[in-house]
């Protein structure tokens, strides 16, 4: 029985490899590693005018103490707050710091600050900035510039590399007289190239000139190159 038993299992083992094979010889069937390639990479660009904005305001108070600083800060960043509506807020930094005399040996009181990012439409930021300076805001710094839509127009930018790099790929391959195949591989890359902006006042209204942007996108790939 024993005897009998170890030819079955021997059988099976034979079975499963001869199962076996046809796998192992269609991997054999893969692009060998000296197979020619070309490699590039294609960049891509969508000039676009940005339609949202984003400013920081900035509130500082000052008190005898550290608590009374704060408590003081707090209602007037409420108070810029309250002004920003339609915007999406954010309360980016909190500060208190001591006032020292002027050899640094005693505390003299405190100044707290608190800075609010605000983003909104083109179009309602002028306003936003002007009621957030009225509303008590100490200080400004922006916009940085955005668009809504980014995602789609950084595919459409993506789809021009890729185009770009075919061009290049093929413009390669035809000056080594060879034919162009099936993409191997691709690797993409890219970004946003905000352009320079200017902004200024007008009837006591701020005013912004946003410029263009650039979307753009990059991707590096590789090609088969086969013989003519």
């Amino acid at each position: 029985m024993k005897i009998f038993l170890a030819g079955l299992a021997l059988f099976g083992a034979a079975a499963i490899a001869g199962v076996a094979q046809p796998h192992f010889a269609r991997s054999a069937a893969s692009p060998s590693a000296d197979a020619k390639t070309i490699s590039v990479t294609g960049n891509g660009t969508i000039e676009t005018v940005p339609d949202r904005a984003t400013f920081s305001f900035t509130v500082t108070t000052q008190a005898d103490t550290a608590k009374a600083a704060l408590a003081k800060n707090g209602t007037a960043a409420d108070a810029v707050a309250a002004a920003l509506q339609g915007a999406k807020l954010q309360t980016s930094e909190v500060m208190l710091q001591p006032q020292m005399n002027d050899d640094g040996t005693a505390v003299l009181g405190y100044t707290a600050s608190t800075t609010v990012t605000a983003e909104s439409e083109l179009a309602k930021a002028g306003p936003l900035v002007d009621a957030a300076v009225d509303a008590g805001a100490t200080g400004v710094s922006g916009p940085s510039w955005s668009r809504s839509d980014y995602n789609a127009l950084y595919r459409q930018a993506l789809q021009n590399a890729v185009a770009d790099a075919r061009a290049k790929a093929q413009a390669l391959a035809d000056s080594a007289g060879l034919t162009l195949g099936a993409v191997m591989s691709a690797t993409e890359g890219g970004g946003v190239q905000p352009l320079p902006y200017a902004s200024a006042a007008a009837d006591g209204v701020a005013k912004l000139l946003p410029g263009t942007q650039t979307v753009a996108a990059s991707v590096t790939v590789t090609f088969a190159a086969l013989d003519r």
